[in-house]
């Protein structure tokens, strides 16, 4: 016998449902809000729950990452009369069972909740051992973080191509690198090619190596980085750089893992596995020809969704903890304390640079305060500073920014591409400002902080206008 949930604040519908899972020969409870069903999920073990999304005291996809993180997560199907494309999405993203829309008939329901119990009895009788995942630098126990983990050990346990999506900053290479390392192929070669800081006229030649005096230049023989992930992983980092004739001749390489080296003669073959990650939306460059249909669909055979960490605060502490300590150890200093006032200000600040950001952060504060026992906020950057003062300083002056916060809002909604577009782009802007005021333009420390490239860094203040103010 079955445990069953049925969450609907619809009465005939939570009757009929509980009904029909009584008559299949199952137990059955209701909840007729969110409140009510957290009680019941926290204090019983259930196999399926019905899950209705409009509900009385909020959305009912809110509750799905908690869900997600018990030990025997039950089976989600989604009822709801609201068809909501963007929630169809993120249901699938929380690997929901399926997604109904009223009205539905019990016929359906029933053959819906039968496939699911199947599966369910199945999977627990061939369940396999958790996997425990070496996790070097991933830190956090957030239900969104902990979601990209479980994804993260099944991409480990294959040998499919995988895509990494998420905001600069967010931890992607880590992840890339931890689901190489719990491979099968940890003992091979894992290969980073930053796509955003290589030449357009010198991709080919270091994806794909080139014979001597194959052009102006090669004065030797050059193995690509392609050949040097044989056996091993390739990381393709920010993928969307890609030029297009290149994505040409790669979507081959995948398709027949052969490539030919630039003036060479014969292939070659390269037995890769494939991890790619970018930082843009990859659909919408598609639909603007900028990016090949065929060759995301082979490049996106799993995708894990990195949340920025703004949406999952509840890891800053133990980030920083993180961050502290190794921070200390290569500085060879006492592991120092952290005052209330200043993690009070890493707790609402809302990290534009996400991750990578709150480490450089912790660095620069132990390199002010290297002498002293603990770190206060004085010892933190000018920029952020100037940003938490800003807020600080409501209604007065120009309008408070605090990452995100600052967003001026239109009169009128537009599209969600456009407004966080928008919203990234004055990010972006006002980051690299306050960046190159802090290290006064000095390029080489703003790589440093900032963990860009020098091209990448480039790029970008080309594109904000900055690079002409620089100089």
């Amino acid at each position: 016998m079955s445990h069953i949930l049925v969450v609907d604040d619809d009465k005939d519908v939570s009757d009929m449902l509980c009904e029909m899972v009584n008559r299949m020969g199952h137990r059955a409870d209701r909840s007729l809000t969110l409140k009510e069903a957290r009680q019941k999920f926290l204090s019983n073990d259930y196999d399926v729950i019905f899950l209705d999304v409009r509900l009385p005291d909020g959305n009912g996809l809110d509750v799905l990452p908690y869900v997600n993180e018990r030990p025997f997560a039950p089976e989600v199907i989604i009822i709801t009369a609201h068809g909501d494309p963007d929630a169809a999405e993120l249901a699938m993203k929380n690997g929901v069972w399926d997604f109904l829309q009223k009205p539905c008939s019990l016929s359906t329901m029933k053959m819906v909740l039968s496939r699911a119990l199947q599966y369910r009895e199945k999977k627990d009788r061939e369940k396999a051992p958790q996997a425990v995942l070496k996790l070097d630098g991933l830190v956090g126990s957030s239900p969104q973080f902990k979601g990209c983990l479980g994804l993260a050990a099944q991409a480990a346990s294959g040998d499919i191509s995988v895509l990494l999506t998420g905001e600069t900053g967010t931890g992607k290479e880590l992840l890339a690198r931890a689901i190489h390392v719990n491979s099968q192929r940890a003992a091979k070669s894992f290969v980073v090619v930053d796509c955003a800081s290589i030449p357009e006229n010198l991709v080919e030649s270091v994806l794909f190596g080139h014979e001597r005096g194959a052009f102006t230049g090669a004065d030797r023989a050059r193995e690509g980085l392609i050949k040097q992930a044989d056996g091993g992983t390739l990381f393709l980092d920010e993928i969307g750089e890609l030029p297009p004739v290149i994505q040409k001749s790669f979507l081959r390489v995948l398709q027949e893992r052969r490539f030919r080296p630039i003036g060479a003669k014969e292939e070659e073959r390269s037995d890769f596995r494939l991890i790619a990650a970018t930082n843009r939306r990859l659909d919408k460059m598609v639909a603007e020809g900028q990016f090949r249909t065929d060759l995301l669909f082979r490049v996106q055979a799993l995708t894990i969704e990195l949340p920025p960490l703004r949406e999952r605060k509840e890891d800053i502490k133990d980030l920083t903890v993180h961050s502290l300590r190794k921070c200390c150890e290569r500085y060879g200093t006492p592991l120092k304390g952290i005052a209330p006032e200043l993690m009070e200000i890493f707790m609402t600040y809302e990290w534009p640079g996400n991750v990578r950001e709150l480490a450089n952060t912790v660095d620069s504060a132990i390199c002010t305060g290297l002498h002293e026992p603990t770190l206060y906020p004085k010892h933190l950057p000018t920029y952020l500073r100037v940003n938490v003062t800003r807020a600080s300083l409501k209604g007065s002056g120009d309008t408070a920014k605090t990452g995100l916060q600052g967003y001026n809002k239109t009169e009128a909604f537009t599209t969600l591409d456009v407004f966080r577009d928008s919203i990234l782009h004055e990010a972006e802007q006002q980051y690299l400002t306050e960046l190159l005021t802090y290290v006064r333009n000095d390029i080489r420390e703003a790589c440093r902080i900032s963990g860009l490239s020098r091209s990448r860094l480039y790029a970008l203040l080309k594109k904000h206008g900055l690079a002409r103010n620089r100089e």
